[in-house]
């Protein structure tokens, strides 16, 4: 079993800044992909940004210039640093992982419980 703990959520003016947190623990052999996504009231659960193995990270069209994720593999933890968020921003954001818990394991994804961000004046 893998754990996601997110951390940092929490009241935000626009145009300020925040950091998320997520860090994973368990059984973990490799992740291959930390990623953040984000569920607004009464609207389906989205993408915010990726980060991929090897480097390469995603990031949805509303969010990019302003939410840049980053990625610890050493301690098995991602970040989503939140500048210039905006009241549309509000939500909660869940963090997710795809992890194999064992060499040559099928990756299994695993989510986070989630923490509210709100982008208030």
């Amino acid at each position: 079993q893998v754990q996601l703990v997110e951390s940092g959520g929490g009241l935000v003016q626009p145009g300020g800044s925040l950091r998320l947190s997520c860090a994973a623990s368990g059984s973990i052999f490799s992740i291959f992909v930390m990623a953040w996504y984000r569920q607004a009231s009464g609207k389906q659960r989205e993408l915010v940004a990726q980060s991929i193995s090897g480097g390469s990270t995603n990031y949805a069209d509303s969010v990019k210039g302003r939410f840049t994720i980053s990625r610890d593999n050493a301690k098995n933890t991602v970040y989503l640093q939140m500048n210039d968020p905006k009241p549309e921003d509000t939500a909660v954001y869940y963090c997710n992982a795809e992890v194999a818990s064992v060499r040559g394991g099928v990756p299994y994804a695993y989510w986070g419980q989630g923490t509210q961000v709100t982008v208030s004046s």
